[in-house]
C-alpha cells in the first residue's frame, strides 16, 4: 500500500475494526478462561471450599454455553454468503483489448490488476470482492492472465477484486474517456490488497451477511429463535464498527483518487461530464422506451446502443450538448469487445430482470425486440391492448353511444363512445373523500345495467366484484389523486385500475416469482457468462423498480392516449413511432404530432372535449369510425 494519507487513515481505521473483532473474541473466551482457572485451582488444591465449588459448578456450564454460542455465531458469519451485485462476467478471450487496457492502467498506477471484469446495466463502476468460498473459485486462467498470478500456482497473496463496469459507459464513452474514468476505480486495488484492510472488509461483510441470514423468512420456530440471537450479536458488532468501516472506505477512496491524479487528469475532467450525460440518457431510455416494452412482454435487445441514439438525439435538440456528438468520430469503448452485440444483448436482458422483474431467459411470452421492429411490435400493440381494455371496461359499465352521437350504432369500438361518455358538464370532484354516488351523479341511472357484467371486473383476485348500485367511489389511495376530476372520469379511472389489477393477479407468474435462480442467462452463443449459481437472490425482483405503480389518473390518461392513437392510425393514416427521449410517439405525415397531454387532462378534469375534438378535426381523424383492437 502506498504512502497516501488516505491509505494510512484507512489502515488505522481497519485496525480499529479488527480490534473490535478481537474484543468480541475476548469476551467470548473470558468465561472459559475463568472456568479453566477454577478447575486448575481445584486440581492443585489451592481453590477449595464450598464457595469455590459452587463457582465451578456455575461458571463451567456457562462457559461451555458461551463457547458454543460464540462458535455458532462465528460459523454463521464465516459461512454466510456476502451480497454480490448481479453482473455479466466478461471472459478475457472475448475482450482481450479491454483486459489489456485495464492491465496497462494498473501498471501505470503501480497497483495489482483486477482479477476479472464484469458488466452491470447501470452507470457506475466499482471494485467487488468475490473471494468468499460461496462465490466459487474463479477460473485460474482468467485471474492469472490479468493479475499476473501464473508464476505462483499456489497463491500466497489475496486475489484482487473484480472490476465492475457500467455497460452504458462502453457504448457512449470513447476509449480514452473510459480509461480516465476507470483510473480511480482501478487504483483502489492497491489499498484493497493490504492485509489489514482486506481482513476488516471480510469481517464487516460477514457480519452483514449474517444479519441477512438471520432476517430471512420462511424458517422454523427453532431456527428463528436461534438465528434471532445470531442476528442480535451481528447487529451489535456492526453498530460498533460502522463508523470506523465507513471512514476506512473513505480513506481507500481518497487514496485511490490521489494515486489516479497522475493518469489522464485533464481527460478525466471531460470524462466526468460524459458520466452525468450517460446517466441521464440511460435513465430516460429505461423509463420512456424500455419500460413500455417490458410491460408488453418484450425486452429491447440493444439498450446500450439505444443510449448512443438517445444522447445523439439530445445533442441534436440541445445546443448545450452539441459538442458531445462530435466525439462520435473517435473510437468507442465498445470496440474493446470482440462481440459487442452479444454483450449488449446479455446486458439488456439483465437490465430487464433487475428493473422490471422479467424472466431469466427468453421465452414465448418474453422475447427480444430490435429497435427497427419496436414501433410495430411494441408501440402499436401497446396502444391497441390499452384501447381494448378501455372498451371492455365501458362494456362492463353498460356505456352506449350518446343519443344524437354521429357514431353509427354498430357496436364497434369508437373514439366517439369514449369522448361522449367523459364529456360531463357537471361539477368536478373536488373533495378527495367525496362519494361518487348521489342524486346529482349522472351515472346513477346506469347502475341497473351492471348486474350481468359485475363478475367481469374485480378489485383484486378473491375480492368482492363491483356492485350494481351505481358508480363506486375510487379506492382510498386514489381518492386524492382523482380529486379535481369529473365523476365519470374518476369512476372510469377506478374501474380501469381494478381491471388492470385483475389481469395482473390472474397472469401466470414468471420464473422471477418462483425459486431463486442465477443471474440473467446469457443468450446462446454469448461471449459472456452468468455469475456462479445462486449468488444473488431474485425472489424480490425487481430489485430496482424504475417507477412507482401508475395512479388511476395516469392509467386513464394512458388509455385515452392509446385510443386516440388507434383512431389516428385507422382513420387518418398515422403510424406508430419511437422517440429516443420520449418513447412511443404518433407520426402523422412523417412528423411527430403535438403533445396530447393538455387536451386529455382538460377532458379528464373538466369534462370538456372541445380542444381534443378540434385537434382531431385538424388532423382528419374521424372519431365515429370503429378502430381495430387486438
Amino acid at each position: 500500500m502506498g504512502v497516501e494519507a488516505g491509505a494510512q487513515a484507512a489502515r488505522s481505521r481497519a485496525l480499529v475494526v479488527l480490534r473490535i473483532r478481537s474484543r468480541a473474541l475476548a469476551v467470548a473466551l473470558l468465561p472459559a478462561a475463568v472456568a479453566v482457572i477454577l478447575l486448575a485451582g481445584a486440581a492443585t488444591g489451592r481453590l477449595v471450599g464450598p464457595g469455590w465449588d459452587v463457582a465451578r459448578w456455575i461458571l463451567t456450564p456457562a462457559a461451555v454455553l458461551v463457547l458454543l454460542a460464540a462458535a455458532g455465531i462465528a460459523l454463521v458469519v464465516a459461512r454466510a454468503r456476502p451480497a454480490m451485485s448481479p453482473t455479466i462476467r466478461i471472459r478475457e478471450e472475448t475482450a482481450p483489448d479491454l483486459y489489456r487496457m485495464v492491465r496497462d492502467l494498473a501498471d501505470r498506477l503501480d497497483v495489482p490488476a483486477p482479477s476479472a471484469i464484469a458488466l452491470t446495466p447501470d452507470c457506475d463502476s466499482w471494485l467487488e470482492d468475490r473471494t468468499h468460498r460461496a462465490h466459487g473459485p474463479p477460473p485460474a486462467e482468467e485471474h492469472d492472465d490479468i493479475a499476473g498470478g501464473g508464476r505462483h500456482p499456489q497463491r500466497r497473496h489475496p486475489v484482487a477484486p473484480v472490476l465492475v463496469i457500467g455497460s452504458p459507459f462502453l457504448w457512449w464513452m470513447r476509449v480514452g474517456e473510459l480509461r480516465a474514468v476507470l483510473a480511480p476505480v482501478v487504483a483502489g486495488t492497491g489499498p484493497s490488497a493490504h492485509p489489514d484492510i482486506a481482513a476488516a472488509r471480510r469481517f464487516v461483510r460477514g457480519l452483514d451477511a449474517a444479519v441477512a441470514v438471520a432476517s430471512a423468512p420462511h424458517r422454523g420456530q427453532m431456527s428463528r429463535a436461534v438465528l434471532a440471537g445470531v442476528g442480535w450479536a451481528a447487529r451489535l458488532l456492526l453498530r460498533s464498527c460502522r463508523v470506523h468501516a465507513a471512514e476506512m472506505e473513505r480513506g481507500v477512496a481518497a487514496a485511490a483518487a490521489e494515486r489516479a491524479q497522475a493518469v489522464d487528469y485533464g481527460l478525466r475532467i471531460v470524462a466526468q461530464e460524459q458520466v452525468g450525460l450517460a446517466y441521464a440518457g440511460w435513465d430516460r431510455l429505461l423509463t420512456r422506451v424500455a419500460l413500455p416494452a417490458w410491460r408488453m412482454g418484450r425486452w429491447p435487445s440493444r439498450l446500450d446502443a439505444g443510449v448512443v441514439a438517445a444522447l445523439t438525439e439530445l445533442s441534436r435538440r440541445d445546443r448545450l450538448a452539441e459538442g458531445f456528438a462530435s466525439r462520435l468520430g473517435e473510437r468507442p469503448a465498445c470496440d474493446l469487445l470482440e462481440e459487442p452485440g452479444a454483450v449488449d444483448e446479455a446486458a439488456s436482458l439483465l437490465a430487464a430482470r433487475l428493473f422490471h422483474g422479467g424472466p431469466a431467459g427468453p421465452g414465448p411470452d418474453w422475447s427480444p425486440v430490435g429497435w427497427t421492429e419496436y414501433p410495430e411490435e411494441v408501440v402499436d400493440r401497446k396502444w391497441r391492448v390499452d384501447a381494448a381494455r378501455l372498451h371492455r371496461v365501458l362494456d362492463a359499465m353498460g356505456v352506449r353511444p350518446a343519443p344524437g352521437s354521429p357514431a353509427p350504432n354498430t357496436g364497434g369500438p369508437t373514439l366517439s363512445r369514449v369522448l361522449d361518455h367523459l364529456t360531463d358538464p357537471g361539477d368536478r370532484l373536488t373533495d378527495p373523500g367525496e362519494r361518487l354516488t348521489g342524486p346529482g351523479n349522472r351515472l346513477t341511472d346506469q347502475g341497473a345495467r351492471l348486474t350481468d357484467q359485475a363478475d367481469h371486473l374485480t378489485d383484486r383476485a378473491g375480492e368482492t366484484p363491483f356492485t350494481t348500485r351505481g358508480p363506486e367511489p375510487p379506492p382510498t389511495d386514489d381518492a386524492e389523486d382523482l380529486s379535481g376530476t369529473t365523476p365519470r372520469s374518476a369512476t372510469l379511472a377506478a374501474r380501469l385500475r381494478a381491471e388492470l389489477s385483475r389481469e395482473q393477479a390472474t397472469a401466470t407468474p414468471g420464473p422471477s416469482a418462483t425459486a431463486p435462480s442465477t443471474a440473467a442467462s446469457p443468450p446462446a452463443g454469448s461471449p459472456t457468462t452468468a455469475d456462479p449459481a445462486a449468488l444473488w437472490d431474485d425472489r424480490s425482483l425487481p430489485l430496482f423498480p424504475l417507477q412507482p405503480p401508475r395512479t388511476a389518473r395516469e392509467l386513464l390518461a394512458d388509455h385515452l392516449t392509446a385510443m386516440i392513437c388507434c383512431a389516428a392510425m385507422d382513420t387518418a393514416g398515422a403510424t406508430p413511432g419511437l422517440d429516443w427521449l420520449d418513447g412511443p410517439t404518433l407520426l402523422h405525415n412523417g412528423e411527430r404530432t403535438a403533445d396530447l397531454a393538455p387536451k386529455i387532462l382538460t377532458l379528464i378534469e373538466d369534462g370538456d372535449a372541445t380542444p381534443l375534438r378540434t385537434w382531431l378535426a385538424e388532423l382528419g381523424i374521424r372519431p365515429e369510425k370503429p378502430v381495430r383492437l387486438v
